[in-house]
């Protein structure tokens, strides 16, 4: 590896990571196992309120929306009510389908009129909030519990507020600047200036406050009744493109067929577009195609090889995007095709030889129900501005759209939806879910879901095959890889092959967050990854 691959030691020092042993404070439960189900999410406080749903009875249905909506409040910077979620479920009745719960550009954008800091953050780089839609969506179609029960203990979590973490604490310095800017600093900074130090509970009132008027009032309000206008007025008065003609069309979810795949002996289903589950599923049918030494990741061809395979994928999904509504007309689905894997995987193979942020919820019931939920704001923090009496950040998910190509299906244009990285997945071993898993980290998405599963099938434990170390290979051939924790001949193999190496700290933020659950026939086991806050945990009786 050469100096100029390395990053600076200035660099590296503003890398975001968190070690499983930074909680002072209390012990988080990153491994678990139990008989009568498992969650899996990013923050231990909204895994607590999960398995109590479980506890009671609730589905996997009614304790994954309890928890979406319980990131929105202690895991502010990665989603909320101002964002967006898709979700794959697989119901008690086996019934299986994809939520696109895409949220909308408002329309009264002029196509190319804002300036590129305009689509980062402001009101102006929001587009119409799906999340409460969509969850209610969820909860009322599927769920059995009622919003009311379901937001019951988010609203006291709201209320009394949630430790910061040494995550939160590091997020919130690194964006305090643009918080400043906006209302959001009265919400996250301490006396609307400093960073709250780590162990100091964060009280949400005017959050609580919504979350309970949404309790009582239904989701509608949110679009429809006074919140709405509050929202519209909001906008109005900061340069915002949303009024209450685009909330009153409620983003509701459009129900959508997963994606189907094989890996081994196993079915794959992930999110369909405008989700990224395709590029997942490119990337397990080129795999197909080698054996298991030529594409470990603890090897260091294997790691060279899963470099040239995600940079494949992800160069096939750059070249081949497809609004949602017609890919289900298309034909020929090239990054679909076997035989097109077949010819790529001998292309790695001769190739080798030669040489955001996002939340995600994982949970299992005990009567087979499964839920992949993936939610966001798009960027941490969102657009960094909250409305201030309602207590919710804005999304910036004007800036994922495309910009500039005006024939792209997700170029931004009034109406769209925005181009998204998730994939909730589930696998299938017979009739019943075996895994449930995703992650959030934008485009590192699938690659992190795919080195979870292929450490699985080497045997290794969940725990393990999550806590693993993981690397990143983008279009422009710049591998991010955990490198302290990996053969020091991993990355020599991976220069040799003329990628850009860039060493990223050991359980590094940029490197995903997958979190996971896994049914074995007999106990139920989920795993977080240590790379944020996340825990997991199960109801015990």
């Amino acid at each position: 590896m050469t100096a100029d691959s390395k990053r600076t030691s200035a660099e590296a020092k503003r890398e975001i990571r968190i070690l499983p042993t930074a909680f002072p404070w209390r012990s988080i439960q990153r491994a678990s196992a139990s008989r009568h189900g498992m969650v899996s999410t990013q923050h231990y406080r909204a895994t607590e309120i999960g398995i109590q749903v479980l506890a009671e009875g609730g589905t996997a249905v009614d304790a994954a929306v309890a928890c979406a909506f319980a990131l929105g409040v202690c895991e502010p910077a990665a989603s909320g009510l101002g964002g967006q979620t898709m979700m794959l479920v697989v119901d008690g009745r086996g019934r299986k389908f994809a939520l696109d719960g895409s949220s909308r550009a408002p329309y009264r954008l002029v196509p190319g009129a804002l300036a590129a800091a305009q689509l980062r953050r402001g009101h102006a780089s929001s587009t119409v909030p799906s999340t409460p839609a969509v969850l209610a969506y969820a909860l009322r179609e599927y769920g059995t519990w009622s919003l009311e029960r379901v937001l019951e203990p988010v609203v006291a979590l709201a209320r009394e507020g949630s430790e910061v973490t040494p995550l939160q604490r590091a997020l919130t310095r690194r964006e305090r600047r643009h918080l400043l800017r906006g209302g959001a600093a009265k919400i996250f900074l301490v006396e609307g200036r400093k960073s709250p130090p780590v162990g100091q509970r964060l009280p949400q009132p005017l959050l609580a406050e919504t979350l309970a008027r949404l309790a009582r009032k239904g989701v509608e309000d949110f679009y429809t009744g006074e919140m709405g206008r509050a929202i519209h007025e909001d906008m109005t008065a900061n340069g915002g493109l949303i009024r209450a003609d685009d909330l009153a069309q409620i983003p509701w979810p459009i129900e959508r067929r997963p994606l189907s795949g094989r890996f081994g002996d196993a079915r794959v289903l992930t999110m369909p577009p405008p989700g990224a589950g395709r590029t997942l599923l490119e990337m397990l049918n080129i795999i197909g195609h080698l054996q298991p030494r030529e594409y470990d990741p603890d090897t260091p061809r294997g790691a060279a090889a899963l470099a040239e395979i995600i940079r494949r994928a992800f160069l096939d999904r750059r070249d081949r995007p497809f609004d949602p509504n017609f890919y289900p007309q298309v034909e020929e689905r090239r990054m679909l095709d076997t035989e097109y894997a077949r010819r790529l995987a001998g292309q790695t193979r001769r190739r080798v030889r030669r040489g955001g942020e996002t939340t995600h919820v994982s949970v299992m019931d005990r009567s087979g129900g499964a839920v992949a939920l993936t939610q966001s704001i798009e960027n941490v923090y969102g657009a960094c501005v909250a409305h201030p009496q309602l207590g919710f950040l804005y999304n910036n998910y004007m800036n994922a759209f495309e910009h500039r190509d005006i024939a792209h299906p997700y170029y931004l244009r009034p109406g769209a939806v925005p181009w998204a990285s998730v994939a909730p997945t589930v696998v299938f071993r017979g009739r019943r879910p075996w895994l449930v898993i995703g992650s959030p980290g934008s485009e590192r998405i699938t690659p992190s879901i795919l080195q979870v599963m292929l450490r699985l099938r080497e045997g290794c434990s969940l725990y393990e095959a999550v806590e693993g170390p993981r690397l990143f290979c983008s279009i422009d051939r710049r591998v991010s890889i955990e490198a302290d924790r990996m053969d020091p001949a991993t990355l020599e193999a991976i220069a040799r092959l003329g990628f850009e190496v860039d060493v990223r700290d050991p359980y590094s933020f940029y490197l995903g967050c997958v979190q996971a659950v896994m049914y074995d026939g007999r106990l139920f086991h989920g795993a977080a990854d240590p790379r944020r806050d996340g825990s997991a945990g199960g109801p015990q009786r």
